[in-house]
């Protein structure tokens, strides 16, 4: 038996191979989790662009890839965070096709528009917010309805976790919106943890510090250029020098971290906003 036996969980944003929604539910798949994958399928705009987010395509690869290696149930739904209507609609498919919601981790976000403040568009500015802000007040709102009423037919417990970030706690230079955005996801946190708590639902955020995934590539270049890093391994030695464990983060620290939020020994827990970071942030 696992952690998460008998429980179902929907995952945004985790369309994209080697990236922290594969890792989040190929181990909460481990754990015993029926899982949805979600992301937005096809491009959108000038920056929700096919490299930039889990097409339909690769999210049906990443859920074959998790159904063999755990036999789990994975199932894959489009779904664009920042529409209310395709959010209710994940809501309600989850719990007709599954019989319940009782874990949603809010991994969709957008990080990789990089640039002084001064030049950062409203466009621009909007997009990040909506995608990392609105999409994750939008499944609250409408995950944490549905497992007020399952808690009221004595289905028990709820859990909502939200991928923050390091850029929660400390600023990020040239990462304005989204640095905005993941403080104001603590906010959001910790508002929720306090309204769902008398109906047995717990909200945390995990902040993880930089994880070389599709995203964190991207930064990594960008940050190469701003310190006069000529190689990877230089930009990695940056970071690495910064943390005192030694080493940068991997997918799997922040999925371990989620199944333990998502699992009944966290059941306690609530508002939290927990660094997974390898001690470069401590607060």
């Amino acid at each position: 038996m696992g952690r998460l036996q008998g429980k179902v969980a929907v995952i945004t944003g985790a369309g994209r191979k080697k990236g922290l929604g594969e890792a989040i539910a190929r181990r909460f798949a481990e754990e015993g989790a029926t899982v949805v994958l979600t992301d937005i399928g096809a491009p959108s705009g000038p920056h929700l662009t096919a490299d930039n987010i889990g097409t339909s395509a690769e999210m049906d690869e990443v859920a074959a890839g998790i159904r063999t290696a755990t036999k789990a149930a994975v199932a894959t739904m489009t779904c664009d965070v920042r529409s209310e209507d395709d959010v209710k609609r994940v809501v309600a498919d989850t719990v007709k096709q599954f019989g319940a919601l009782d874990i949603v981790v809010n991994n969709a976000g957008v990080g990789y528009i990089m640039k002084p403040l001064v030049d950062f568009t409203i466009e621009e500015w909007n997009l990040v917010l909506e995608v990392n802000l609105r999409g994750p007040f939008l499944f609250t709102k409408h995950a944490g309805a549905q497992m007020i009423k399952q808690n009221q037919a004595g289905r028990k417990g709820g859990r909502i976790i939200n991928i923050a970030s390091q850029a929660a706690k400390s600023p990020a230079p040239q990462l304005v919106a989204y640095t905005s955005s993941k403080h104001g996801l603590v906010g959001l946190t910790r508002v929720s943890a306090v309204e769902l708590a008398p109906h047995g639902i717990t909200v945390n955020a995990v902040c993880p510090n930089h994880v070389t995934t599709g995203l964190g590539a991207k930064q990594n270049a960008f940050r190469g250029k701003v310190i006069g890093a000529q190689s990877h391994e230089e930009i990695i030695a940056f970071r690495t020098a910064k943390i005192p464990l030694g080493r940068v983060g991997q997918a799997e620290d922040t999925a371990n971290a989620c199944v333990f939020l998502a699992s009944d020994e966290a059941a306690y827990i609530t508002g939290e906003s927990m660094n997974v970071s390898g001690g470069e942030e401590m607060h």
